[in-house]
């Protein structure tokens, strides 16, 4: 039994050797990221989780929770498919239109406060983590006046993940 045991072993640590470490190379030559799929199942708690943590931070910081919104968040999922199609992280549309335009067209009574958008392989804990580092794209989740959220992400089958986060009074 230890000889199959001492065998199977190195017959594993062989096949090791096979295995490609070496990372995938991106245009600009450097490594890029491990890629986070998201599955229907990960996308059911995607937007949970994002509120839980967003209110987590909030409530710490004395700040009123905010609740999900399914006006803003249509405005996102559209700002990130558009960006998606334009390749390029940005707060305008493909036709022009700014935040202010996507929330009203997707029927938001409310007035906007911010947005935060991403362009990264990363999910949305690592993505909400980088926008907290950041003074502008952090006061947009801070804001004292927000009292709803969207959020929504659009993945490319390159693994690329547009992410958008809207906040409204």
């Amino acid at each position: 039994m230890t000889r199959l045991a001492v065998a199977f072993f190195a017959i594993l640590v062989l096949l090791s050797g096979c295995i490609d470490t070496k990372p995938q190379l991106g245009p600009d030559g450097k490594p890029l990221p491990p890629v986070f799929r998201i599955t229907k199942r990960e996308a059911v708690k995607i937007p949970v989780r994002m509120l839980n943590t967003v209110n987590a931070l909030r409530t710490a910081s004395g700040l009123e929770p905010v609740k999900l919104s399914p006006e803003l968040t249509a405005a996102a999922l559209t700002h990130s498919r558009d960006m998606s199609i334009q390749n390029r992280p940005w707060h305008f549309g493909s036709d022009g239109s700014s935040p202010i335009d996507r929330v009203a067209r997707a029927g938001y009574k409310g007035r906007l406060l911010g947005e935060n958008i991403s362009e990264t392989f990363e999910n949305d804990v690592d993505t909400l983590a980088a926008w907290m580092e950041e003074d502008d794209t952090r006061s947009v989740i801070m804001n004292p006046k927000a009292r709803y959220m969207g959020i929504a992400w659009y993945q490319e089958p390159s693994g690329k993940i547009w992410w958008t986060q809207v906040f409204g009074d």
